[in-house]
């Protein structure tokens, strides 16, 4: 590992000596991801995006893309673009990008299941603002505010999202 991975260890995320408080999926570690199980995923997970919310936040790092009105992740297993950005108006399972909560303000994506999908095996896992200590997610790592906030310009294109 390197200093540049965030781990996470049961004491929060490392990132580049610095310990932060987090939290993961209500149904905890797996092995097996499955859509809907709320679990968060073991293993090496490349970071391939960051989002942004252009009208709450600035701009956090030079490869962050702003999260429009109509984006949206598919997060339906029968169709094609299963968890991939798709925009509205559509019709398939979708999650809103543009919350009306911070929730996802900020997003950094990872490379679960993706580019090509295996239907079934979980849409995407992010790392976002959490609700809350000790409030899990459907399966995502999220953190504090001021945390992600901190984290995102420190991002390489190295960095990978670990998890034991």
């Amino acid at each position: 590992m390197k200093t540049t991975d965030l781990v996470l260890t049961p004491s929060g995320l490392r990132f580049l000596g610095r310990r932060f408080p987090c939290t993961i999926g209500r149904g905890g570690l797996t092995d097996r991801k499955r859509e809907g199980d709320g679990c968060t995923p073991r293993g090496t997970h490349g970071l391939i995006g960051m989002l942004y919310r252009p009208d709450r936040i600035a701009r956090p790092a030079d490869w962050a893309l702003p999260i429009g009105p109509s984006d949206l992740w598919s997060d339906d297993p029968a169709h094609e673009d299963y968890n991939l950005m798709v925009r509205a108006p559509y019709p398939h399972g979708h999650e809103r990008l543009r919350r009306p909560d911070p929730l996802y303000d900020l997003v950094i994506l990872t490379d679960w299941n993706w580019p090509r999908a295996v239907r079934g095996r979980g849409s995407a896992i992010f790392i976002h603002q959490w609700r809350g200590p000790g409030q899990p997610t459907a399966g995502c790592i999220a953190l504090p505010r001021a945390a992600l906030l901190w984290i995102a310009p420190r991002l390489r294109h190295a960095s990978r999202l670990v998890i034991r």
